[in-house]
């Protein structure tokens, strides 16, 4: 018994110690990505207009970039044990997170053309992927009876997202790259409230 409870008080340490590297990470891609928007040189409110497409793929980016890290969170509390699998799991899911500087600043400096689009929207769905990875991992590392993973469910949000991230990039290539970030809008407003599964699971284990 004192063995087994030694491993979950290791595993649980090394749980934080993941989120914390995470948070930093995040906090420094965001960095980065504000770094990217250039001061306009004009002092007339009109020099702003050439910045305004670079603004807005940084808005989008940013709420890509919270809808992570408030997910991130709220898994990696109901996360009791980790394994070598996890940590590099989440630091496949840190590499593309870590790329959204560049096809954020390319499509935005682009104006919203056809290839900075398709790769945004691919982007995307690395990130996506990676994270169902994650997920997938620390819920095979604790058991299919884990708290986590009677709180993901079905996961339809997360199923849902890669297929409308396809379309995006399709819609972006064949038919309009407006109609593609369309797509990637709307699943940003589909994430933007934290996940309510795992908010209602954490609340139960505070009562």
């Amino acid at each position: 018994m004192v063995e087994i409870r030694l491993k979950r008080g290791s595993g649980a340490m090394e749980a934080n110690r993941l989120e914390a590297f995470s948070d930093g990470v995040i906090a420094i891609i965001i960095t980065v990505m504000v770094l990217e928007m250039k001061v306009p040189h004009g002092a007339d409110i009109t020099a702003l207009e050439p910045v305004l497409p670079v603004f807005l793929t940084y808005v989008l980016s940013f709420v890509y970039l919270g809808i992570y890290w408030n997910n991130h969170h709220h898994m990696l509390k109901l996360t009791e044990s980790i394994d070598g699998s996890v940590l590099w799991a989440n630091l496949h899911l840190l590499f593309w997170l870590s790329l959204l500087p560049f096809t954020t600043g390319w499509m935005g400096e682009n104006h919203f053309e056809r290839w900075p689009t398709v790769l945004y929207g691919a982007n995307l769905l690395c990130c996506a992927i990676a994270y169902y990875v994650l997920q997938s991992r620390i819920i095979r590392c604790q058991g299919r009876d884990s708290v986590l993973a009677k709180a993901v469910g079905r996961d339809l949000k997360g199923k849902i997202s890669p297929a409308l991230y396809v379309c995006g990039i399709v819609a972006a290539w064949s038919i309009s790259a407006k109609i593609g970030v369309a797509f990637f809008v709307f699943v940003a407003l589909m994430w933007l409230v934290p996940d309510r599964r795992l908010e209602r699971v954490m609340t139960r284990r505070h009562w």
